[in-house]
Protein backbone atom coordinates (compact mmCIF):
# COMPACT_ATOMS: atom_id res chain seq x y z
CA UNK A 1 0.00 0.00 0.00
CA UNK A 2 1.22 3.44 -0.99
CA UNK A 3 2.03 5.76 1.93
CA UNK A 4 1.86 9.49 1.15
CA UNK A 5 3.94 11.72 2.93
CA UNK A 6 2.12 15.05 2.77
CA UNK A 7 4.22 18.57 2.86
CA UNK A 8 2.69 21.73 3.92
CA UNK A 9 3.25 23.16 1.10
CA UNK A 10 0.61 20.68 -0.45
CA UNK A 11 -1.63 20.80 2.66
CA UNK A 12 -2.20 24.79 1.62
CA UNK A 13 -2.73 24.36 -1.90
CA UNK A 14 -5.27 22.09 -0.67
CA UNK A 15 -6.81 24.40 1.84
CA UNK A 16 -6.19 27.69 -0.76
CA UNK A 17 -8.31 25.79 -3.51
CA UNK A 18 -5.24 26.26 -5.34
CA UNK A 19 -3.50 24.02 -8.59
CA UNK A 20 -3.42 20.65 -7.44
CA UNK A 21 -5.91 20.66 -4.68
CA UNK A 22 -8.12 17.98 -6.40
CA UNK A 23 -5.26 15.91 -6.08
CA UNK A 24 -4.64 16.10 -2.62
CA UNK A 25 -8.29 15.74 -1.81
CA UNK A 26 -8.06 12.39 -3.80
CA UNK A 27 -5.17 11.56 -1.69
CA UNK A 28 -6.92 12.36 1.82
CA UNK A 29 -10.06 10.28 0.31
CA UNK A 30 -7.71 7.51 -0.70
CA UNK A 31 -6.57 7.60 3.45
CA UNK A 32 -9.90 7.79 5.03
CA UNK A 33 -11.30 4.63 2.69
CA UNK A 34 -7.73 2.90 4.18
CA UNK A 35 -6.79 2.58 0.14
CA UNK A 36 -3.86 4.83 1.37
CA UNK A 37 -1.69 5.82 4.36
CA UNK A 38 -1.14 9.28 4.97
CA UNK A 39 1.70 10.86 6.99
CA UNK A 40 3.14 14.23 7.78
CA UNK A 41 6.07 14.98 10.29
CA UNK A 42 4.63 16.80 13.22
CA UNK A 43 7.08 19.76 12.22
CA UNK A 44 5.35 19.86 8.95
CA UNK A 45 2.03 19.88 10.83
CA UNK A 46 3.60 22.89 12.83
CA UNK A 47 4.40 25.10 9.96
CA UNK A 48 0.81 24.54 8.39
CA UNK A 49 -0.67 25.93 12.16
CA UNK A 50 1.89 28.35 12.10
CA UNK A 51 0.70 29.67 8.49
CA UNK A 52 -2.31 30.14 8.88
CA UNK A 53 -2.55 31.68 12.24
CA UNK A 54 -0.78 34.26 10.71
CA UNK A 55 -3.10 34.54 7.93
CA UNK A 56 -6.27 33.84 9.38
CA UNK A 57 -6.02 34.06 13.15
CA UNK A 58 -5.73 31.62 16.23
CA UNK A 59 -9.83 30.31 15.84
CA UNK A 60 -9.26 29.42 11.97
CA UNK A 61 -6.12 27.81 12.61
CA UNK A 62 -8.24 25.74 15.02
CA UNK A 63 -10.88 24.90 12.81
CA UNK A 64 -8.85 24.29 9.49
CA UNK A 65 -6.75 22.08 11.42
CA UNK A 66 -9.03 19.69 12.89
CA UNK A 67 -11.04 19.18 9.94
CA UNK A 68 -7.83 18.74 7.80
CA UNK A 69 -6.61 15.53 8.35
CA UNK A 70 -9.11 12.14 8.15
CA UNK A 71 -8.69 10.82 11.26
CA UNK A 72 -6.86 7.34 9.80
CA UNK A 73 -3.74 9.57 9.06
CA UNK A 74 -0.81 10.00 11.31
CA UNK A 75 0.93 12.71 12.29
CA UNK A 76 4.86 11.72 12.85
CA UNK A 77 6.35 12.87 16.33
CA UNK A 78 10.12 14.19 15.98
CA UNK A 79 12.39 11.52 17.60
CA UNK A 80 16.12 12.38 18.50
CA UNK A 81 17.59 9.91 15.42
CA UNK A 82 15.00 11.68 13.02
CA UNK A 83 16.07 15.05 13.98
CA UNK A 84 19.91 14.57 13.43
CA UNK A 85 19.19 12.37 9.77
CA UNK A 86 16.91 15.31 8.73
CA UNK A 87 19.33 17.85 9.92
CA UNK A 88 22.13 16.15 7.82
CA UNK A 89 19.35 16.31 4.49
CA UNK A 90 19.36 20.26 5.25
CA UNK A 91 22.87 20.40 5.32
CA UNK A 92 24.04 18.57 2.71
CA UNK A 93 21.24 19.22 0.64
CA UNK A 94 20.78 22.99 1.24
CA UNK A 95 17.36 22.64 1.76
CA UNK A 96 14.79 24.24 4.96
CA UNK A 97 14.96 22.07 7.93
CA UNK A 98 11.16 21.60 7.70
CA UNK A 99 11.27 20.00 4.74
CA UNK A 100 14.01 18.22 5.55
CA UNK A 101 11.41 16.37 7.72
CA UNK A 102 9.18 15.40 4.73
CA UNK A 103 11.75 13.46 2.99
CA UNK A 104 13.46 12.17 5.73
CA UNK A 105 9.57 10.32 6.00
CA UNK A 106 9.64 9.77 2.49
CA UNK A 107 12.85 8.15 2.75
CA UNK A 108 11.28 5.35 5.26
CA UNK A 109 10.41 3.01 2.60
CA UNK A 110 10.07 2.99 -1.10
CA UNK A 111 6.17 2.60 -0.85
CA UNK A 112 6.52 6.38 0.38
CA UNK A 113 5.68 9.51 -1.96
CA UNK A 114 5.88 12.82 -0.92
CA UNK A 115 3.63 15.36 -1.86
CA UNK A 116 4.55 18.59 -2.41
CA UNK A 117 3.92 22.17 -4.49
CA UNK A 118 7.47 23.51 -3.55
CA UNK A 119 9.66 22.91 -6.19
CA UNK A 120 13.06 23.44 -4.10
CA UNK A 121 12.11 19.26 -3.40
CA UNK A 122 13.99 18.61 -6.95
CA UNK A 123 17.21 19.11 -4.77
CA UNK A 124 16.40 15.73 -3.02
CA UNK A 125 14.40 13.51 -5.85
CA UNK A 126 17.36 11.14 -6.08
CA UNK A 127 16.40 10.62 -2.24
CA UNK A 128 12.96 9.68 -2.33
CA UNK A 129 9.79 9.40 -4.41
CA UNK A 130 8.24 12.78 -5.13
CA UNK A 131 5.15 13.62 -6.55
CA UNK A 132 5.17 17.37 -7.25
CA UNK A 133 1.85 19.30 -7.60
CA UNK A 134 1.40 21.59 -11.07
CA UNK A 135 2.68 24.77 -11.00
CA UNK A 136 0.41 27.92 -9.59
Amino acid sequence: MTTYVLDSSAALRYIDDGAGADRVEEILGACAGWRAELTISAVQWGEIAGKLRKRLGASDETRILSSLLPSEAKIVPVTADRAVHSADIKVDRNIGYADSFAVDLAMDSPDHVLVTADYGFKAVDDLARIEFLPAK
